[in-house]
């Protein structure tokens, strides 16, 4: 049985998930910060074309990578993850590409120079590296997910010379730079 310091920390880590996080931003900075994986998930996904059935294997890496961020030590982290499951949504999509991938890409990058500012401003230094990372992470899995380029499964590579530009972009975009 765990002791009621251990009770203590657990019931106190839950009520910052659910309750303070979300209190520590205003409600369109915490909707950037928990619609902007599942965006930059699809904008992965977009930044190469590829046949469906890469970018089904590429959307399920995405979604892998997003559930995987519930065992990051950050508890903003943890709490969008929460926040991102918590939603009901009946017939979520296994992949998805954009219509117009310019466009869209490089509105993505902008909301994610937006959530850089809002995280220096309103997350503590190590939330705002591990929001960052995760973010990045989603990225490289679902861009490391279908190799691009070959013919039949034979050569290729597993990220192609726009997945790296979109990468690049996108860290540069993480560090409002």
């Amino acid at each position: 049985m765990p002791s009621n310091s251990a009770a203590d920390h657990l019931i106190s880590r839950q009520l910052y998930r659910r309750e303070i996080a979300p209190l520590t931003f205003e409600p369109h900075e915490w909707e950037l910060l928990t619609r902007l994986p599942a965006r930059v998930m699809i904008a992965a996904t977009s930044a190469e074309p590829d046949s469906d059935r890469r970018t089904v294997d590429e959307g399920l890496a995405g979604i892998n990578a997003i559930a995987a961020g519930a065992d990051e030590d950050s508890e903003l982290v943890k709490a969008i993850v929460g926040a991102i499951y918590a939603e009901a949504d009946p017939d979520p999509p296994a992949a998805e590409q954009f219509r117009d991938p310019h466009a869209a890409i490089t509105e993505v990058l902008v909301s994610c120079r937006a959530a850089a500012i809002v995280l220096d401003s309103r997350a503590t230094p190590a939330d705002g590296q591990a929001y960052r990372r995760w973010l990045a992470a989603i990225a490289d899995q679902v861009c490391g997910a279908a190799r691009s380029g070959g013919l039949l499964g034979i050569g290729g590579v597993t990220r192609s010379p726009a997945e790296q530009r979109f990468l690049a972009d996108l860290l540069d975009a993480l560090r409002n730079v």
